[in-house]
This record gives structure tokens, sequence and C-alpha cells, in this order.
């Protein structure tokens, strides 16, 4: 069984993927010790886990926020994200053969088929697959760490139950083009088409605009 402070990091990451969490808001630290039955220990442990992580604030003598996901942060998160999926492609390209490549087409015609049926949780699971490729081949534990806590930032606060077609269609555009890459062992071409398209923050502005704020672009700016 995972140590008292990993099962209250899980619980509180389960409530912030279900919503029950709200950006902005302030935890109700009490509430939680006595939900959980626990002491302020572990409960603390977790907290600062997640602020390393940029998914709270600690404010001293006022308490936890959850920290919203702002348009900086998505910007900061593509720009280190395309950096370290450009050198997982490179870092992989001893190993990576030709059947790797073409698992990697496999999964993205499975995404294409997914969206062509309406089933998002398919393609997102397909997705993670089709970058899990290369990046699970890196010796650099951090490299898959931060990979994952900035995913879950991008896609799991909460997620989703809407999403954005025309994005996630241009985005298997996208994956074929890395795919074909590699399995002509084009590595460099790789790296860089990831890095400066699949992960631009210019590139894909109008999608993200889009996906986070459309609602709030509707509401006007906010006073």
């Amino acid at each position: 069984m995972p140590p008292l402070r990993e099962q209250v990091y899980s619980y509180l990451k389960r409530l912030l993927n279900e919503g029950a969490l709200k950006p902005g808001s302030f935890l109700d630290l009490n509430a939680l010790g006595t939900d959980l039955g626990l002491s302020r220990t572990p409960l603390r442990d977790a907290l600062l886990r997640l602020e390393a992580e940029g998914f709270v604030t600690i404010h001293p003598r006022r308490g936890v926020v959850i920290n919203p996901l702002d348009l900086q942060t998505i910007r900061n998160a593509y720009q280190i994200l395309g950096a370290i999926e450009a050198a997982a492609i490179m870092e992989a390209a001893p190993s990576f053969s030709t059947a790797d490549a073409e698992r990697m087409l496999g999964l993205n015609e499975r995404m294409r088929a997914a969206l062509d049926r309406n089933d998002f949780d398919d393609y997102y699971t397909a997705n993670l697959a089709f970058h899990d490729s290369y990046i699970s081949r890196s010796a650099n534990a951090e490299l898959k760490r931060w990979t994952k806590i900035l995913k879950d930032r991008l896609y799991d606060f909460p997620r989703r139950e809407s999403y954005l077609s025309q994005w996630e269609r241009e985005s298997v555009q996208e994956h074929e083009a890395i795919a074909r890459h590699l399995l002509v062992a084009e590595f460099q071409e790789a790296a860089a088409f990831a890095r400066d398209v699949h992960w631009s923050f210019s590139v894909q502005e109008r999608f993200i605009m889009a996906y986070y704020f459309a609602r709030e672009a509707a509401l006007g700016p906010l006073l």
C-alpha cells in the first residue's frame, strides 16, 4: 500500500480531476482532515507536493487556494512540453525501430476512429500511448515525471466533458507527421515538429483560446 501522504495526494488529485475542488477557491482543511480521518501532517505533505507542481498555492495565515489554469500557465506548459518531447525523441533514436513508428501510426488511426464515433475517452487514452512511445524510453525520471504533471495540469484540471473536434483532428494530422518522420529515422525532423508545431503555443493558440477560454470571451472582460 502506498504511504499515507501518497494516498492523500492521489485523493486530492482525484477531487481536482472531478471538479470537486474549484479553481480560485480555498480548501477547507478542517473538513478534508475530518473526511479522511487524518492529522494535519499527511495532508500538509500532500499539499506541499501539489504546490510544487503548480496546482495550489499555500498562503500563510490565509489558507490553501486552488490555482486557476491561466493563459501564462498554459503558455509555459507548452514551451516546456515541446522541449521535453523533442529531447525524448532524440534520446529514443538509437533504439527506435520501424515497428515502433508503425505502432504509433496504428494508435493515431485509433484516435481518428475514436473521434469519428465521438469517443473522447478512447482518443485520450490512445493519445497518451502515442506520446509514451518515445517518452517511456527516456532514462530521465524527472523528464517523465514532469511530462505527467504538466499534462495533468492541462487536461485533468478538471477533465472536461466536451472537446474541440477541430483541434483534435488537427492533432491527428500532426501525430501522423511525427510518426512518418520516425518511420524513416528522421529523428531531428520529428523532434523539431513536436517542439515547433505540435507543442508550439503560437501555432495552437487559436485552439487553446477556443477550448479553455471560450466562456470567458463570451462573458466579456472580467473586472
